[in-house]
């Protein structure tokens, strides 16, 4: 086997465990991790997309070509929106960044955080679909390493276990992170016309509260910096709040992520909602488990839902 085809593996395995990390911007002391280790992401990424890019051409090529099978054009069409959601999360994490590229303001940042939130909820699905569909390549991976030629019957009952077990607390998580919901909403930040979506009962598109710093003192979602002035009012001047959506430059939408302006660890809620008490790092291991087993959900529906078609094919064929 090609050594290349380790350090795919290894550069996949380092990406996926560090993107998954990335959904609690309390691990590790804060944000500076999430916007460092965001951007290793993004070299990463283009570096396995330089791996495959073989790959990449052949399959461009044949693109139209109806001997082409289907997965293969699936898998493709999967890559294409992987690479255009990964562009989309740099970018928006860019515009909306507080310590690499902290001048970096084009307007209406509540837009782009939310925007970049709820795509990363969307990509975490892609990425299991992914590894789903590549669960062979990466089992063969795997016996080479521990050089494995004929695994056992136990092994795989084992493994049977293990992911059984990983399928149900997967399951628990999604439901527990309201993890469909945050994953849809992105479809819903575009028809709101530029102004952070809203859902019922006045919750956020992340059934988040407007005031998201957890501090509950009710201050809207695009409020101004705690000490700073509003530079302008929705309500005739009188409240003294900017309308929701609508910041100057160099203004950041107090409130939202709750990183540096929330007073040194005051921030109760990861990325996708869930308290946590407050000051102190959340634990890794907490983070891997709950957004890897929702990872391994749809990877688990990938793989099987791509056997239960190829056996159908073969059926009809």
């Amino acid at each position: 086997m090609k050594k290349n085809n380790y350090v795919k593996f290894g550069l996949d395995l380092a990406m996926s465990i560090t993107f998954v990390l990335l959904f609690n911007k309390r691990v590790f002391g804060g944000m500076t991790f999430h916007e460092v280790a965001g951007t290793v992401i993004g070299v990463a990424f283009l570096t396995h997309m330089a791996l495959n890019w073989r790959w990449i051409k052949n399959v461009s090529l044949k693109l139209f070509d109806k001997k082409l099978p289907g997965k293969t054009r699936f898998s493709y069409g999967l890559n294409l929106v992987l690479l255009v959601c990964m562009t989309t999360i740099m970018v928006s994490g860019i515009f909306v960044s507080r310590v690499l590229f902290p001048n970096t303001n084009i307007g209406n940042e509540g837009w782009f955080k939310m925007l970049h939130i709820s795509l990363s909820f969307l990509t975490l699905i892609i990425v299991g679909i992914h590894v789903g569909m590549h669960w062979k390549w990466v089992i063969n991976i795997w016996n080479r390493i521990f050089s494995i030629k004929e695994p056992k019957q136990w092994m795989g009952w084992t493994a049977n276990g293990a992911m059984a077990v990983v399928l149900l607390f997967g399951v628990f998580q999604i439901f527990e992170t309201g993890f469909i919901s945050r994953s849809v909403s992105v479809f819903g930040i575009f028809s709101s016309g530029g102004q952070p979506a809203m859902a019922e009962g006045g919750k956020g598109a992340f059934g988040q509260r407007p005031d998201m710093d957890g501090d509950g003192g009710g201050q809207e979602f695009g409020g101004p910096r705690p000490g700073e002035q509003a530079s302008g009012t929705s309500d005739g001047g009188q409240s003294g709040r900017p309308a929701p959506g609508s910041f100057s430059k160099g203004e950041r939408p107090s409130g939202f992520d709750g990183d540096d302006d929330m007073g040194g660890g005051r921030e109760r809620e990861d990325f996708g909602g869930r308290e946590h008490g407050f000051g102190g790092d959340v634990s890794a291991l907490s983070v891997i488990a709950t957004y890897t087993g929702v990872m391994a959900v749809f990877a688990v529906l990938a793989y099987y839902g791509g056997k239960f078609l190829g056996r159908r094919k073969k059926r009809l064929s």
